[in-house]
């Protein structure tokens, strides 16, 4: 059952607005995955074009390569690549990749082609099949088997520019956020690992919008530990949207609400592994929060707003990751181009900066840890690479493994 309006705001893509930042050239509009880092009216009243200044990596060619190899636990590990192929000097579809786990070292294994803008990429729990947003003005999201790089097939999610997309644990159900809509959408995941028509659509009609903002912009939509509710972060509105999932019908009733000060602009929400705490990236106001979790109510409780560790500005935080012990939490800070480093405490309830780090690249749109939490991979989107650090289990620190690898107007990097 779909709810809430369908139209785009203000008619704008997620993407033109990011070489606004930091004072890139004014250029015709191409928009961005976890957003474009801009806020206000500065935001809506331009469309530059954003940056790509890495060359196209010598990918193989697409769907057509080789089926994936089994990885082992000790050899190279799968790992993808989002970017936008409507962008100039953008990739051609979603980069296929291997890392080595000891080193960090990434090599290039072609592209999956038939996928446009797939600016933010999810995997499914049985690692068989990979999910992107197609971000554009018709939203859609796609299915690829990953045994044979086949593409299964597209469905809309009824908004525009989805941004933001994930696997709900269970394996059913394909959650995604449309930021040009603001709106957030449900589709069931077959057997095959293909997607079905959408059971569920809503649009963030209430609060208002916050300062600068012309509508709401939903930019993540996620599942809670507990697994029966699910939540959407939504810049536009500066607020946190909890909804409870049905299990069968896979339609959303809302249950709560959690609200930033005004022009925050949420932006990405990342939970601690003990599941009562959550860390909260306000892009608006260039800082970060601790949220606590109620998973009876699906209710989430935003702390006080805390430092990025930022010295550059503007400064967009992105992302967080949390290291799967959940000693350590890290940040992306595009603008200030660092990593920023916390230590958790107090079973999650607590962040103590530890300070920053250089990102060596320009614009870091996302992070990921790998799955054992030994390296952290951050895609940089206008210097159209892809750096890899070592993390130390023992204090938190980051260390770069090797140069960069270059990926076009890299936005998503997903290491298996």
């Amino acid at each position: 059952m779909d709810s809430g309006t369908a139209g785009t705001r203000g008619g704008w893509s997620r993407r033109r607005f990011v070489a606004v930042l930091g004072g890139a050239a004014v250029a015709p509009a191409v928009a961005g995955c976890g957003g474009d880092g801009s806020s206000g009216a500065a935001r809506e009243g331009r469309e530059p074009r954003e940056a790509a200044t890495a060359p196209r990596s010598s990918q193989a060619s697409p769907s057509s390569a080789s089926a994936e190899p089994a990885p082992s636990p000790s050899g190279p590990r799968p790992l993808y690549l989002g970017t936008y192929t409507s962008a100039e000097g953008g990739g051609r579809g979603i980069g296929v990749a291997s890392y080595d786990p000891s080193s960090g070292r990434i090599t290039a294994r072609g592209t999956v082609t038939g996928v446009p803008d797939p600016s933010y990429l999810a995997i499914h729990p049985d690692g068989g099949t990979l999910y992107a947003v197609n971000e554009r003005a018709r939203g859609t999201v796609t299915a690829v088997r990953l045994s044979d790089r086949a593409v299964l097939g597209s469905r809309a999610t009824g908004g525009a520019h989805p941004c933001h997309l994930s696997v709900h644990p269970s394996g059913r159900w394909l959650l995604s956020a449309d930021y040009g809509s603001g709106s957030v959408a449900v589709h069931p995941i077959g057997s095959s690992g293909a997607l079905g028509e959408r059971t569920a659509r809503v649009t963030h009609a209430r609060p208002a919008p916050g300062p600068g903002q012309r509508g709401p912009h939903a930019h993540q939509f996620l599942t809670a530990p507990d697994g029966g509710h699910v939540l959407a972060v939504d810049l536009g509105t500066d607020t946190v949207y909890s909804y409870r999932l049905d299990g069968h019908e896979g339609t959303l009733t809302e249950v709560a609400q959690a609200h930033t000060r005004p022009g925050a602009g949420p932006r990405h929400l990342t939970f601690h592994p003990g599941g009562r705490y959550a860390y909260l990236a306000d892009e608006g106001d260039d800082t970060v929060a601790v949220c606590a979790y109620d998973a009876g109510s699906g209710r989430l409780t935003i702390g006080a707003p805390q430092s990025t560790g930022a010295k550059a500005g503007p400064n967009y935080p992105a992302q967080f990751a949390v290291t799967p012990d959940g000693a350590y939490a890290f940040l992306a800070n595009r603008g200030d181009n660092t990593l920023a480093r916390y230590a958790v405490e107090a079973d999650g309830a607590r962040l103590r900066l530890l300070g920053t780090v250089p990102v060596h690249g320009d614009f870091p749109r996302q992070i990921a840890l790998s799955p054992d939490g030994g390296l952290l991979f951050a895609a940089n989107q206008r210097s159209g690479t892809v750096s890899v650090f070592e993390v130390d289990a023992g204090s938190g620190r980051l260390r770069l493994a090797g140069e960069p690898f270059p990926s076009p107007v890299a936005v998503c990097a997903l290491p298996l």
